[in-house]
C-alpha cells in the first residue's frame, strides 16, 4: 500500500518537489538532503532540466522529515514568518500606491 501512495506522488501535480525548492522551502541543506536519502527516509529521483541534474523528492516525505528533524513547530513557524513577510511586501506596495494617488490629487489642484 505505501509504495502504491509514494508512485502516485510521483505523477501528481504539487506532490513532488526539487532538492533546490525543499532548501528555499523548508531550510534544509543539501547535505541534511543526501543524509534523508541515504537513511531511506527520502525517495529521490535523478531528473534533469536543460542538462543539469537534480533530485526529484516527494513533499509529504520532506515535510515528515523537516517534523523529524526539526520538531512540529518548525514548519508551522516557518509558514507563519512567510506569511508575514508576504503581508508586508504588499502593505508597502499599498502605501506606495495611496502616496502616489494623493500626490497626483494634489498636483491637479
Amino acid at each position: 500500500m505505501e509504495d502504491k501512495k509514494i508512485n502516485s506522488a510521483w505523477v501528481k501535480k504539487g506532490a513532488t518537489l526539487s532538492d533546490k525548492s525543499a532548501r528555499n522551502e523548508f531550510g534544509l541543506t543539501q547535505g541534511e538532503i543526501i543524509d534523508g536519502i541515504k537513511d531511506g527516509k527520502l525517495h529521490y529521483r535523478i531528473n534533469n532540466m536543460y542538462g543539469n541534474p537534480y533530485y526529484k523528492l516527494v513533499r509529504s516525505e520532506v515535510e515528515t522529515f523537516v517534523d523529524e528533524k526539526y520538531g512540529s513547530n518548525y514548519l508551522k513557524e516557518k509558514k507563519i514568518k512567510k506569511e508575514l513577510a508576504q503581508t508586508k511586501k504588499e502593505l508597502k506596495k499599498l502605501k506606495i500606491t495611496i502616496r502616489s494617488h494623493v500626490s497626483g490629487k494634489e498636483l491637479s489642484l
